[in-house]
């Protein structure tokens, strides 16, 4: 590692000098397989409904139900696997997500019938909750300097997993049937459970446990196998520097207080008062508030989209695609549409900052939205629509990297997790608003309720308390000021 001196070096100035390498390369894929199993999953309610309405005569609501049970499972979940992560490690919540959805994956594909199917698809959906700990993970080994950058190439593997199930759908559906598109969907989940057997522990996590020397010797790893050298010196906290007293006291407040306590509720309720400390219950607030209308808004604009392309609605119809596309074209083509926002967002997050990146994106979702208070045509309006939905998300991948950056490391995967818990509740009313509106042909009022959903999310993000762009992540709720 090179000789020792007296200065000290943090863990984001060990990630600057090793840089960008060959592990991130690897890490970059680990994770993506993670977030892209997870989007596929979700994915593929869009096909298997049909097929089961046929094969089993199950009525429109119990439909529903499979999608529904699949987010409450999310709701539950959500930040069951943030708290864990936080509490035993981000590699063994990478393992057990996979696990769970792996297992019930394969097990829904022979289901007997169509209760045991919900209560697979309800565990899938408690184990798909934790895809957020793969991000979290990845993202505490990218250097500080284009970290926002990173985050969204890692964000594009959703949008990969959901062309890749439209995909597969389209093939193995008419040939083989629903239970096989369940069984290969659930191959990705099974990929991450093997490989997170040799993915190591985040260095970051682990001095933030106090685990100093397992952390040094991950970073030697990385720096090994980017073939670069640590600093000089010894690792030490972002806020305890050489010219400083140091003594071994001040080590200890980078020992997670759960390792104090002697149970899970007394664990649980730390994390959560933690997110209410006198630092941090502003940011939580505006937090919760940009998930519940980011996911209140983009599922509602893709309910809209839905219906208003297909025979649904009392209005006349607005189809944009062709009467013979089938159910797959039409997702890979939506899905296709998010790519140019996410390429905007790449190119600003790391020049402008996260927060303008987000204001520039959430503005032109509501510019593209807008027109569509007065009639249009029925190719212009799903085009608007597509717009908006493209910008939107872009502005919702740029919110989860600040979110992991604002957070500190003690709490940043339970964070999110419960932000994402928060965003389901939104994700689950949304269809009485989009769809109810819309098949009773009331466009107009849709369209101001997500623009005004969507303006106060601009609001929101105009008082998060500071940029993170360029920032150093922290590890103690006491650093986050």
């Amino acid at each position: 590692m090179g000789d020792v001196s007296h200065d000290g070096y943090t863990i984001d100035e060990a990630l600057s000098s090793i840089g960008f390498g060959t592990f991130q390369g690897f890490a970059l894929a680990f994770a993506g397989i993670g977030w892209f199993s997870d989007a596929m999953e979700v994915s593929l309610l869009s096909f298997i409904g049909p097929a089961l309405k046929s094969e089993w005569s199950i009525s429109p609501t119990q439909e529903s139900l499979l999608s529904t049970t699949v987010f409450a499972g999310m709701l539950i979940g959500a930040y069951f696997w943030g708290f864990m992560s936080d509490a035993h490690g981000r590699r063994m919540g990478n393992r057990g997500v996979g696990i769970i959805m792996y297992g019930a994956g394969i097990l829904s594909a022979f289901s007997p019938e169509y209760i045991s199917l919900v209560v697979l698809r309800f565990l899938l959906g408690f184990g798909a909750a934790g895809g957020h700990i793969f991000s979290s993970w990845f993202l505490e080994f990218i250097p500080k300097s284009n970290r926002g950058s990173w985050m969204l190439v890692l964000s594009a593997f959703w949008i990969i997993g959901e062309l890749l199930e439209a995909s597969i759908a389209w093939i193995i559906m008419p040939r083989l049937g629903w239970r096989w598109l369940l069984a290969f969907s659930s191959i990705p989940s099974l990929i991450v459970t093997l490989l997170s057997i040799i993915a190591p522990e985040s260095p970051r996590y682990l001095f933030m446990k106090g685990r100093t020397n397992e952390a040094i010797e991950v970073l030697e790893k990385i720096a090994l196998i980017n073939r670069k050298q640590l600093p000089t010196g010894t690792l030490i906290s972002d806020h305890q520097r050489p010219d400083e007293e140091n003594s071994p006291s001040q080590e200890t407040p980078l020992l997670s207080t759960f390792e104090n306590e002697t149970t899970i509720a007394r664990k649980w309720f730390k994390s959560l008062c933690q997110l209410f400390s006198s630092d941090l219950w502003g940011t939580t607030l505006l937090v919760w508030i940009l998930s519940f209308v980011y996911t209140f808004s983009y599922y509602g604009i893709q309910l809209m989209i839905s219906t208003l392309s297909s025979r649904q609605s009392d209005c006349p119809s607005l189809r944009i695609f062709p009467k013979n596309n089938s159910l797959h074209v039409n997702v890979f083509i939506t899905s296709l549409a998010e790519i140019p926002g996410l390429i905007l967002a790449m190119v600003l997050v790391d020049r402008v900052g996260r927060k303008l990146c987000m204001e520039i994106l959430t503005t032109l979702s509501v510019i593209t939205i807008l027109p569509l208070l007065f009639h249009q045509m029925g190719t212009v309006t799903i085009t608007l629509l597509v717009s908006s939905r493209m910008f939107l998300a872009a502005a919702s991948y740029t919110f989860n990297i600040y979110v992991k950056e604002v957070y500190p490391t003690s709490v940043r995967a339970s964070s999110f997790g419960l932000a994402n818990a928060v965003g389901r509740i939104g994700g689950m009313i949304c269809p009485l608003v989009a769809v109810g509106l819309v098949r009773g042909c009331h466009q107009t009022p849709a369209v101001i309720v997500f623009g005004t959903i969507i303006l106060i999310s601009g609001i929101s993000v105009v008082l998060f308390p500071f940029e993170t762009k360029g920032r150093g992540l922290k590890d103690i709720v006491s650093e986050t000021n």
